[in-house]
């Protein structure tokens, strides 16, 4: 089973290695987001949102529903860290003896 999981995980490494030589440059200035997209963000997000803060206004405003995916899925993986080691906890203290 170790063997499968280690040939699938090179496989995987593998696959994801070849489809990232299709990635622009990050530091090309003329690929579509630095060229369209960053500028207006920077002209336009004070006008647009109402935020003080540029980064809040990225965030909160123009990546809103992105930014709320995101945390679901890093609350999600804490509350499911937090049943894991509970139900760990739960065991040890079964096998000791206690209640």
């Amino acid at each position: 089973m170790k063997k499968v999981a280690l040939i699938l995980l090179l496989l995987l490494a593998g696959l994801f290695i070849y489809t990232s030589f299709d990635l622009p440059p990050t530091n090309d200035l003329n690929s579509p987001p630095a060229a369209h997209v960053s500028p207006r963000y920077i002209e336009m997000a004070h006008e647009e949102t109402g935020a003080v803060n540029m980064v809040t206004a990225v965030l909160a405003d123009y990546r809103g529903y992105d930014t709320l995916g995101e945390t679901t899925v890093i609350f999600t993986a804490g509350i499911s860290c937090l049943l894991i080691l509970e139900a760990r906890r739960k065991q040890k203290r079964n096998k000791r003896g206690g209640r």
